[in-house]
């Protein structure tokens, strides 16, 4: 039997050799399949490095370190103040919380109907304090205002929002542009700071 495979071997070797042609050929081939791989690979391996420089270019401007997002001391400019509620007791924390939320809803043009402030619920042992505002506002300013609370300083968090547009009469005539927001708004206040 590995007579055989001998024989075969040779039978291969013998048509090669007698036919220059045919052993260019297939060496042609071989070789073309070699490069051919070889550039596939290589041209995977440049994908790859540039996903991954895209995916870092992204990681870095999340951070504020690139020029694409704003660096951390140019937001802190543009928003000043701390990340926290300020004040000695959760009650002045809740004061500031309410001053800050009516302030941006007076810088956008609307008016506070009713507020009330939340320092003794669940979220005040996490160190929150909660809001609930209810206010009256042109359409369009709440982007704005919204904006305003959540990019602003003190961290806002924006947990609730209700928004409730006028209906028409029978009389047909049309709604202003005014509508009421229930905004429920937390900020964090750290005790003893």
């Amino acid at each position: 039997m590995s007579g055989a495979k001998v024989t075969g071997g040779n039978a291969v070797a013998r048509a090669l050799a007698s036919s220059p042609l045919i052993a260019v050929t297939l060496y042609a081939a071989v070789t073309g399949a070699l490069l051919l791989t070889s550039g596939l690979s290589i041209a995977e391996i440049l994908a790859h490095r540039q996903a991954l420089a895209q995916t870092s270019d992204l990681l870095d401007q999340f951070r504020g370190r690139k020029s694409g997002a704003k660096p951390a001391a140019a937001a802190m400019a543009e928003h000043p103040g701390t990340p926290f509620l300020e004040g000695p007791t959760v009650t002045v924390a809740g004061a500031n919380l309410l001053q800050r939320v009516a302030t941006a809803v007076g810088d956008v043009g609307g008016q506070v109907q009713s507020s009330q402030v939340d320092v003794s619920g669940a979220q005040t042992k996490d160190g929150f304090v909660g809001l609930v505002v209810s206010c009256e506002l042109e359409q369009p300013a709440l982007q704005k205002l919204l904006y305003d609370l959540e990019a602003g300083m003190p961290f806002l968090f924006v947990d609730q929002l209700d928004v409730q547009v006028p209906q028409t009469t029978a009389l047909g005539d049309a709604p202003s542009g005014r509508v009421r927001v229930i905004l429920g708004v937390s900020g964090q206040w750290q005790a003893g700071k």
